[in-house]
């Protein structure tokens, strides 16, 4: 009897657990270094990371590299919506605006979905919308965010100038509360919230008590999100992310940012999930690992071409390789992967265009199938005189890694 009674309580549990539906809410708090966010320990986001996870990431792209990224704070928002860097979304500052809507944002994603996904964006400036998520844009496939609360920083009567800016501070109040009611009572499926104010104090005061009072109190606005999540949770059979982080690091003295110094790169994640792969705590988790990890967790399908775009690893769910690079030798180009587990085959793809990124379709090649555990594959590149840029997708049974290897220079291909 024991036994039936312990087998009929697994099935209720496989199944309560199959029915739960999933929410995913990432909440960017803009311009707070990991060193100051690990000192002051808000009790908010370290209460998420309680119930999951806290780790340091970077933003920046790579150092020298096509993938160099300037640490500003639209570009850090680009990087985390579409899963990509600078060279790809083409958002390289904070004003005049031209993103590469080719390369999705997850909202797009999420709204490309065969189900139904609401989405939510609660934010100061209407541009986080209007220009960066291309609502309502041809090119977007006409966008729509079914959830709205933004344009705050318009509206002088409701919020008037403030000495030190503190204007702001009351947006991300109203912001805050704004999320946290729709939360509670509508529950969208993805929402963005952004926080502004923690970036103007740094700006004026660096680091300070004053900018380490005004983080503490935007903590404390997170609180009526993260209540709200909790009361989904608790009421409703509903299974949250909840995603805090910063958009980009600051300088020596915590007053500008925009380089790649060390602290202007380094930047921080909390979460409430628990199981996370160890992406999560590898050092190179970054902005661009939050679209895909959104994806696995919300169980998105995400067209091949776009996979084979993003460079970021999901934290959610398996992850078989990691740590791509790629090192050129004469006519060759050597591809190295270290493995999580050194089981299976991976599929090496390649494409000697980039149509993609003018809305048209690269010819993607299978070019090797080597055992994950082999850890490298050499492609021969020698038949591709002309070719600006190899693309390559490493495929294993539940992630995959992409790089670009851009033609070296000064390489002239033997007749």
């Amino acid at each position: 009897m024991n036994r039936i009674i312990t087998f009929v309580a697994l099935i209720c549990i496989a199944l309560a657990s199959f029915a739960t539906t999933r929410k995913a809410i990432y909440i960017v708090v803009d311009g707070v270094t990991a060193d100051n966010i690990e000192r002051m320990r808000p009790p908010v986001i370290f209460d998420i990371a309680r119930h999951g996870h806290y780790s340091r990431a970077y933003c920046g792209g790579k150092v020298g590299q096509y993938s160099e990224t300037p640490t500003i704070s639209a570009i850090g928002y680009t990087n985390i919506l579409t899963g990509t860097w600078l060279n790809k979304h083409n958002v390289n500052g904070n004003s005049n605006l031209k993103p590469n809507y080719n390369y999705w944002t997850i909202f797009r994603i999420a709204k490309e979905q065969k189900r139904n996904v609401t989405t939510a964006l609660f934010s100061s400036w209407t541009d986080n919308r209007t220009v960066l998520l291309g609502e309502g844009k041809p090119e977007t496939g006409q966008l729509k965010i079914d959830y709205v609360r933004d344009g705050y920083d318009l509206d002088t009567l409701r919020f008037p100038h403030r000495e030190h800016d503190l204007h702001i501070f009351d947006i991300d109040a109203e912001v805050c509360r704004q999320a946290a009611q729709c939360v509670r009572a509508d529950a969208p499926d993805l929402s963005w919230v952004y926080l502004w104010y923690t970036d103007d104090a740094y700006h004026m005061f660096g680091d300070s008590k004053f900018s380490d009072e005004y983080v503490m109190k935007t903590d404390s606005l997170i609180g009526q999100i993260w209540d709200a999540v909790q009361y989904r949770q608790k009421h409703y059979d509903e299974q949250w992310m909840v995603i805090v982080l910063t958009d980009h690091g600051r300088d020596e003295y915590g007053y500008d940012h925009g380089g790649q110094s060390l602290r202007a790169r380094t930047t921080w994640v909390a979460t409430n999930v628990k199981k996370v792969n160890r992406q999560f705590a590898y050092p190179e988790l970054s902005h661009v690992d939050i679209n895909p990890s959104i994806c696995s967790f919300m169980g998105f399908e995400v067209p091949r071409e776009l996979e084979f775009e993003r460079d970021g690893t999901s934290f959610i769910g398996r992850r078989d390789i990691y740590g791509l690079t790629s090192s050129n030798y004469e006519d060759t180009i050597t591809l190295s992967w270290k493995c999580d587990e050194a089981r299976g085959n991976v599929d090496v793809y390649m494409s000697a265009t980039n149509h993609y990124a003018e809305g048209g379709h690269d010819d993607w090649q299978r070019v090797a199938t080597v055992a994950a555990s082999d850890g490298s594959c050499t492609v021969d590149v020698s038949r591709y005189p002309d070719a600006p840029v190899f693309k390559f997708a490493v495929v294993s049974a539940h992630n995959t890694l992409t790089i670009w290897n851009p033609r070296h220079p000064g390489r002239k291909v033997r007749p």
